[in-house]
């Protein structure tokens, strides 16, 4: 798990993405989500320096910017892994097994639920339904569905999608 985060992206660097940003924006205070969400595409998450900037822009309270992006659990402060793991936990997932299945997700990546491995290889998520009931219990990895895991599938999915890149 990522303990501090430090950003390793110069101003240069922030201000450039945010220019890109900010272009398709006139600095009215109802943009703020939208700006948001297009910096988070930018970076996979909101950094610190980002925010300030979105704050000087809308010419609004950087608290604001701040509350905004914690009451929405779209919006992320920590960077995201490269992939992300979403486990389904609702009820048919729940009653087949799904427990069992993020338990060995986190044994695998040594991250909980939350959490992004050191690497930033993985994010791991859970969320209340995937929409794939019949193939309870789910997980899907940047999109793509894995139905009827069991903790054994977990080591062959984790396995192939490490080789990826």
């Amino acid at each position: 798990m990522i303990a501090l985060v430090t950003d390793n992206l110069t101003k240069a660097d922030i201000q450039d993405k945010l220019n890109d940003v900010f272009s398709h924006y006139h600095g009215d205070k109802q943009e703020l989500i939208p700006i948001l969400q297009e910096t988070q595409e930018q970076f996979r998450y909101l950094p610190a320096a980002a925010m300030r900037e979105i704050a000087r822009f809308l010419r609004i309270p950087e608290s604001t910017i701040y509350g905004v992006s914690t009451f929405y659990a779209q919006f992320k402060l920590t960077p995201l892994g490269k992939k992300i793991i979403r486990v389904c936990r609702g009820t048919a997932c729940h009653v087949r097994g799904a427990g069992k299945v993020l338990t060995e997700i986190e044994k695998q990546l040594d991250i909980k639920a939350g959490q992004t491995t050191d690497d930033l290889e993985y994010t791991l998520e859970t969320v209340a339904c995937i929409g794939a009931c019949a193939l309870a219990p789910t997980m899907t990895i940047e999109g793509e569905t894995y139905g009827k895991m069991t903790t054994k599938k977990v080591a062959e999915v984790l396995g192939d999608r490490s080789k990826v890149e």
